[in-house]
């Protein structure tokens, strides 16, 4: 079990910094002191085995407390986007069916109010004081078997729109974080690693929240990347050894440091994940950080680390790197036949690390996961090395600064409005996030709306970074001989005006 691991951790050297947080380091006596209060106050307030907590907070010590906490009770962590609209949120406790909903105190009152009005148990914590969970009383659910196998779920959509969740449990995340140790030698228990990336996104949670408990190390916490010289400034405090990050956060940092005439010192690992990585940056990020980048390739699904460059000087630029040791891979076609290796294919994977399957989600599981096999839903070219080309999704996933976009469910809320008859979204190319959303929406008949009005629309129902950018009018789609709306030739119209 995780809490164990923890457990282990902290009483190994209590006098060893765990975390660095607002310009304050955290030994681990004192985390220890964190975490056991944020236990008593989860127990007290009726959490048992198998329970459902879940958590819209940005990155703090008191986030990793509560993540501790529940994972000593028995219960499951579901950390969610804070930014999360009110509508997917509820949506997504439906299925959930938590125990309590953790908000801190950036989080708006509208936010519990609704959250309250719908019958769910609402606490505050307050990440920057260290301080909150004042008496409440959580709201007992069910907790079968499978439940209390659990660490952890991440929320995300289906291609319904409907929300989907990714259930991984303890032994799931820790191989995951083992075979990564084993993969990247560099990788040492004297290291400091960032921890920017929010942790509701599994890149950020595994690797950068779960990994330096794991490997006997410190992590350097920041509530937000925004603004990047607030980033910068903290590295440049704090010294972390191992930076991790997505393409989106690098390309910022390099810009600022080459206006401001800086380089970063005392890197050993720059590692990236989460989206693509333009080769053509290569040469200025390295001069930027003074270690060339390292490329690796993950999905929630597999808890989430499938592959990396293990060292720079064994990396091919361009390429994720090998999958980690014990991850089986097959390239199949899109109707599920066996392709050779080397070759180019879809890209299935196998192995302790990969969840069994979505939470409650037996129709979609079948789609998915076949005799412990998962389909990736990328389109891959694997070398003779074994390294691995990303080369297109064969999902729509549109990735925002490293951020999962589905869009069926940006398109459900457009569908939502009476002006709109129907609406298709696809990523449009953005020099700063990689991609943003964009709607191409056929208005309704006899009716009247303007992109504004769209935009705002979607705004007060969804998380920030999936509202459409820009939203086209049109009159028809483009669609295929069986009716099929051809999205591919829409996201090729968008490139070429790039």
């Amino acid at each position: 079990m995780l809490n164990n691991i923890i457990d282990s951790y902290l009483a190994s050297n209590p006098e060893k910094n765990c975390c660095w947080f607002n310009g304050v380091w955290t030994k681990r006596r004192d985390f220890r002191e964190l975490a056991d209060n944020v236990t008593d106050i989860l127990r007290s307030s009726g959490f048992t085995p198998g329970q459902r907590l879940v958590v819209l907070m940005p990155n703090s010590p008191v986030m990793l407390a509560l993540m501790y906490a529940a994972w000593k009770l028995g219960g499951v962590f579901c950390p969610l986007n804070e930014k999360t609209g009110e509508i997917s949120l509820l949506r997504t406790l439906d299925l959930l069916k938590p125990f309590a909903v953790v908000l801190s105190d950036s989080v708006k009152g509208d936010i519990e109010s609704a959250l309250t009005n719908a019958g769910w148990p609402v606490v505050r914590f307050n990440p920057e004081k260290l301080t909150g969970g004042e008496n409440f009383t959580g709201k007992t659910q069910p907790a079968d078997d499978y439940d209390k196998t659990l660490a952890v779920i991440f929320s995300t959509s289906g291609t319904t729109g409907d929300p989907k969740a990714v259930p991984l449990t303890h032994d799931n995340i820790l191989d995951n974080c083992r075979e990564c140790l084993e993969h990247v030698p560099d990788l040492q228990p004297d290291d400091s690693l960032l921890n920017v990336l929010p942790n509701f996104h599994a890149f950020g949670f595994t690797i950068c929240c779960v990994l330096p408990f794991v490997l006997d190390a410190t992590q350097v916490l920041l509530a937000s990347f925004m603004p990047p010289s607030n980033a910068i400034k903290a590295i440049e405090q704090t010294k972390p050894t191992v930076l991790l990050l997505v393409p989106t956060m690098i390309g910022f940092m390099t810009s600022m440091l080459e206006r401001q005439g800086k380089t970063i010192s005392g890197v050993k690992l720059l590692i990236a994940g989460g989206d693509r990585y333009n080769p053509k940056m290569d040469d200025r990020v390295t001069a930027a950080f003074g270690v060339p980048l390292i490329e690796g390739y993950g999905i929630t699904e597999c808890s989430p680390v499938l592959a990396v460059n293990p060292k720079p000087d064994v990396r091919k630029l361009g390429t994720v790197g090998p999958a980690l040791p014990r991850f089986e891979l097959q390239l199949r076609t899109e109707s599920g036949e066996l392709l050779p290796i080397p070759g180019e294919g879809v890209l299935w994977a196998k192995g302790p690390s990969v969840t069994t399957g979505y939470y409650h989600a037996p129709e979609i599981n079948k789609e998915r996961f076949i005799d412990g096999w998962f389909n990736t839903g990328d389109y891959v070219h694997i070398d003779e090395d074994g390294y691995i080309k990303i080369l297109d999704r064969v999902t729509d996933i549109i990735i925002v600064g490293g951020f999962n976009v589905y869009p069926q469910e940006v398109e459900a809320i457009l569908a939502e409005h009476p002006a709109v008859s129907l609406a298709v979204v696809v990523g449009m190319p953005n020099d700063m996030s990689g991609e943003v959303p964009k709607a191409y929406v056929i208005p309704s008949k006899d009716t009247h709306t303007t992109e504004g009005e769209l935009v705002k629309f979607c705004k007060e129902r969804l998380s920030h970074y999936k509202v459409p950018r820009a939203i086209e009018f049109v009159d028809s789609l483009p669609v295929s001989a069986t009716g099929k709306i051809l999205r591919r030739v829409l996201r090729q119209k968008e490139r070429e005006k790039k």
